[in-house]
């Protein structure tokens, strides 16, 4: 995961709203995104969700309730939070959470057609992943 890049925006604050279950995130620029959990959770950047590459993720669901129990950081780059379902590999930086606020209606968009065209619903459980080959 690249550090930021010269220039770009950087974080000024950082507020987790555990009831609402968002993140609040202001950065250098003057932009601000209320990110909600569950789009973190299911856009987490992790080789268990993102996969290795091109066509290896893996569609999140049941995640609309899930909360943040924890949100550590990463050098002066990123955070890694924990979530309250156990995921806690995915390492969001600074430009992943400006990707994350400053895209989220068209992430909730394509998010809803990919579990459309899988034919699953959003809060359905997740599927068990029979031999894994990341490990987790």
């Amino acid at each position: 995961m690249a550090a930021l890049q010269s220039g770009a925006p950087a974080p000024a604050d950082i507020t987790v709203h555990g009831q609402s279950r968002v993140l609040e995130i202001s950065f250098n620029d003057g932009a601000r995104f209320r990110i909600p959990f569950e789009l973190m959770r299911v856009y987490s950047p992790s080789a268990e969700v993102a996969g290795h590459g091109p066509g290896q993720e893996t569609l999140q669901t049941g995640k609309r309730d899930v909360t943040l129990t924890g949100l550590e950081p990463v050098g002066n780059y990123a955070v890694q939070p924990s979530f309250s379902d156990g995921h806690d590999t995915g390492i969001f930086s600074w430009d992943y959470l400006y990707f994350l606020g400053s895209q989220q209606d068209k992430l909730w968009v394509d998010y809803n057609a990919r579990l459309a065209a899988a034919g699953v619903d959003r809060d359905a459980p997740m599927a068990e992943k029979a031999g894994s080959s990341c490990g987790h």
